[in-house]
């Protein structure tokens, strides 16, 4: 039990719920991304296919279209670095949780892929998701894509949320807290089950021009940022 997690937050919990809704009516609510989902880079036959699944970060929120988010960049920067020609495609729903985000997935037309990245976590966080339920989410949704997708589902790790400076203190910390603890389950998996999951690390974006006017999601410069930091761990996959 994460008992002093809950505790600080049961003692905290009015002015959270103020902060929260405060920051909720706020915040910029900026759209998804527009354009095609998916792309190449390169010429011809495909050397790999990268699919990004999750929330806003996959939907590409903070950029005016796709090719200027993660899984076009990735797939760009794996292309530049190895002169592969690479598909991209992007599956993503703004303020989705994993749950939610299976069931669109059991109906969902998918493009077939060598690399599958998931990037979610964030809702769950300030959903306060339960950790035995994200854990088993997870893991049914390695169920669900293993049929079509045998390698692992590389896991991006939860942002660190603490550093989040948009949201205010202490709401952000509790958050910064709830996020790296659901983020522990993606390492657990990882060492514990390495044939169906790898941890990536999601590298912190400090600099305003890595974030878009919401101070928030990334930024073109700051998906580049991010394509930048694990083309590396995806190229060895």
């Amino acid at each position: 039990m994460h008992l002093p997690f809950w505790l600080t937050t049961t003692l905290l919990f009015p002015v959270l719920l103020y902060q929260g809704k405060r920051a909720r009516r706020t915040t910029p609510r900026l759209p998804e991304a527009g354009g095609a989902p998916c792309g190449q880079y390169g010429e011809g036959t495909p050397a790999r296919r990268v699919l990004v699944i999750g929330e806003s970060t996959a939907a590409g929120v903070g950029v005016e279209t796709h090719d200027q988010g993660l899984a076009s960049q990735l797939a760009r920067e794996i292309h530049e670095r190895t002169g592969q020609t690479i598909a991209w495609h992007t599956f993503g729903v703004n303020g989705i949780r994993l749950g939610a985000l299976i069931h669109k997935l059991e109906t969902a037309e998918l493009p077939e892929a060598d690399v599958v990245l998931l990037s979610i976590g964030v809702n769950d966080t300030t959903g306060f998701t339960p950790r035995f339920r994200f854990r088993q989410q997870l893991r049914a949704l390695r169920e669900l894509l293993a049929p079509r997708y045998s390698g692992p589902i590389l896991l991006l790790s939860v942002p660190p949320m603490h550093l989040f400076t948009a949201l205010p203190s202490p709401l952000r910390y509790v958050m910064g807290w709830r996020a790296m603890q659901l983020d522990k389950i993606y390492q657990q998996l990882a060492r514990d089950a390495a044939a169906d999951f790898r941890h990536l690390n999601y590298p912190t974006l400090t600099d305003p021009d890595l974030l878009a006017s919401d101070g928030y999601h990334p930024s073109p410069k700051g998906y580049a940022f991010i394509a930048d930091a694990i083309a590396s761990s995806i190229r060895a996959s």
